[in-house]
């Protein structure tokens, strides 16, 4: 299937601001964003923002930009809007949407999402990874996933929580924001509307649930580093030293 990684940035990040243009090993975020998408050989590459400065920034070393509307609320509205922009004969198949604060993402995990909806029958894939650390279980920032075994790396999700879920014994599972989508299933997306549970968990994965869209889940081994704050910043300056 055919393939398109859409990366959104936006500038109005309240905790960082300027986010993706912030620097790492020399180069802004977001173009470090999009070396690890070229690095996983998944599909084309082009960088979905309301921004000119990020435009001019991803250009200048050859990716591709396209400039989206301020008002977006959520990455998936801006994915969906460069979709038609430059895909309006629909070539591509498959979007994944890898959010822009991944610079240190292994490039395995973006090619192994798309890899999860194109072996399956979901409308969209997802990653996830065991929880370990107890303090994680119980944390809100850290996004669970019940859902029901299709493998031994597989998992068809039933919901997405900030709670600590599943209840009982057995393993629990965090939640890695990278999506693959169905062409259609993206379209369907953003044209539902925020979910009453949507709204309710702030996860916006719901949506689809409640809609009745199946999303699968691939099992990995990490979690990549997602750069909220200036302290996560350094730690990703560290690892790309």
């Amino acid at each position: 299937m055919s393939r398109l990684i859409l990366i959104p940035a936006r500038m109005a990040s309240s905790r960082l601001p300027g986010k993706p243009l912030a620097d790492i090993g020399g180069l802004p975020m977001i173009a470090q964003v999009a070396k690890r998408a070229a690095e996983s050989g998944a599909g084309e590459i082009a960088i979905a923002t309301d921004s000119a400065d990020v435009a001019r920034a991803v250009e200048t070393l050859g990716f591709t930009a396209v400039m989206t509307a301020t008002s977006h609320q959520s990455g998936s509205d801006r994915i969906f809007e460069a979709l038609q922009a430059l895909d309006p004969d629909g070539r591509f198949e498959t979007i994944v949407n890898l959010q822009g604060d991944l610079p240190t993402i292994d490039p395995s995990l973006i090619a192994g999402a798309a890899n999860v909806l194109e072996e399956g029958d979901a409308d969209i894939a997802t990653l996830g990874v065991e929880i370990e650390d107890e303090a994680e279980k119980t944390n809100p920032n850290v996004v669970k996933i019940v859902g029901s075994p299709l493998g031994p790396d597989r998992l068809r999700a039933l919901y997405f929580t900030r709670a600590t879920a599943p209840w009982g014994e057995g393993p629990l599972y965090h939640h890695i924001g990278i999506y693959a989508y169905r062409r259609a299933a993206l379209e369907r997306f953003v044209g539902l509307g925020p979910s009453p549970l949507e709204t309710r968990e702030r996860l916006e994965q719901l949506r689809a649930l409640e809609a009745g869209m199946r999303i699968d889940v691939g099992l990995v081994r990490s979690v990549p580093l997602g750069v909220d704050t200036p302290e996560d910043l350094e730690r990703a300056r560290a690892m790309l030293s």
